[in-house]
């Protein structure tokens, strides 16, 4: 077997063949000029939430004050979303799959191409995260039910905090109730019946879901040795605590309302509410903000889906196996160069003959000097 060229150290100089090499890439914005382009964008989106909430309350009409920190907490939780996604997407890498993945989202050509695509990808990767599946079993079905929990309370809690959402008897204490929406009647049920019952208790249901995937999560970090040795407490387990606590003192809510007569509601309904808005204020800057990240994703995931389609395949070049479709190894030099960091050539190889490319220089540039 023939010894296998070493790689380059540094990127081929293409000046050598004769060809012009491309410009030096811009300097990436500085961390001033980033800090007060993501700070106007969480001003621009904190104001249009204001205004919805202001104009789909019909001008607080339908807004509930005793709901007001929740919202105020809302609020928060869009500046904070729109300035630490501005920052996130600022990075060279990031910036490069955000506008690849949305060019391809909105791609003609690629609807044509592949019309089921799209739909698919956003049901498999953020409806039912089958990656996940391939990792364990276990993680899917907790992922899962902290998922579709956190999407009902989401779907049910924020649309009542703005006062988009009202609930109204004409005689004050049911059975009868109106659902409303921006003020106009969507929906009449009995209370009594099983839609009221859905109705008004949604958000158990969503507790019901959270706290067994949370828990399990928690289990997990308290006894896997692969998840203890990289956790951090602020980062990985204050978020399980959070909806934990969240759920347990949703569900007391109820059940104090129901077999205690109130005993308690007060008490328990401060410690729901400060433990929602800490929550809804540590999203944008803790762990829980992977689910703003996620949808961009499947851009990228599309992305590579149709490069395959086209069969665009990157081939390693010492051992012709297939590394991923050539616009994403393209698109990965490309960032490896806006970075600077002096071996996007190595990009083309796959991981074992990287290795393998390693360990030859290592005998015949170290290992040979000793005796």
């Amino acid at each position: 077997m023939t010894e296998p060229p070493a790689p380059p150290a540094t990127p081929p100089d293409a000046s050598s063949s004769g060809v012009v090499p491309p410009p030096a890439p811009a300097a990436s914005p500085a961390p001033r000029s980033v800090a007060r382009r993501a700070t106007l964008a969480g001003t621009v989106v904190s104001v249009l939430l204001i205004l919805a909430i202001v104009f789909g309350s019909r001008l607080l009409k339908d807004f509930d004050s005793a709901l007001l920190p929740y919202a105020v907490a809302t609020v928060f939780l869009a500046f904070g979303v729109a300035y630490r996604y501005t920052v996130w997407i600022s990075s060279p890498g990031a910036r490069r799959l955000f506008k690849q993945g949305w060019r391809s989202l909105f791609s003609a050509a690629n609807f044509r191409k592949a019309p089921t695509a799209l739909p698919k990808m956003i049901a498999t990767y953020l409806g039912f995260q089958k990656f996940l599946g391939a990792r364990s079993h276990g993680r899917w079905a907790a992922h899962q039910l902290i998922f579709w929990g956190c999407i009902l309370a989401a779907a049910i809690t924020f649309p009542l905090t703005w006062g988009w959402f009202t609930f109204t008897s004409g005689s004050g204490s049911g059975p009868g109730y109106e659902m409303r929406i921006w003020g106009f009647k969507v929906l009449g049920f009995d209370s009594l019946s099983v839609v009221g019952w859905l109705m008004f208790h949604g958000l158990d249901i969503a507790a019901v879901l959270v706290i067994p995937g949370a828990s399990y999560f928690l289990w997990r970090r308290m006894k896997d040795r692969g998840a203890i040795t990289g956790q951090r407490f602020a980062y990985d387990l204050v978020p399980l605590i959070a909806l934990i606590v969240i759920s347990v003192t949703g569900l007391l809510l109820t059940f104090s309302s129901i077999f205690l007569h109130g005993g308690g509601y007060q008490f328990l309904a401060v410690l729901h509410m400060v433990s929602v808005v800490f929550t809804l204020i540590y999203i944008p800057f803790g762990k829980f903000f992977h689910i703003v990240q996620r949808p961009a994703a499947v851009g990228m995931q599309l992305f590579k889906y149709t490069a395959r389609q086209d069969e665009q395949v990157f081939a390693c070049k010492r051992c012709g196996e297939p590394i991923d479709t050539a616009p994403y190894v393209e698109n990965l030099q490309g960032t490896m160069r806006d970075l600077k960091l002096g071996f996007d050539a190595w990009a083309a190889y796959c991981p074992r003959c990287k290795r393998v490319l390693r360990g030859t220089a290592y005998l015949s540039h170290v290992k040979k000097g000793f005796k």
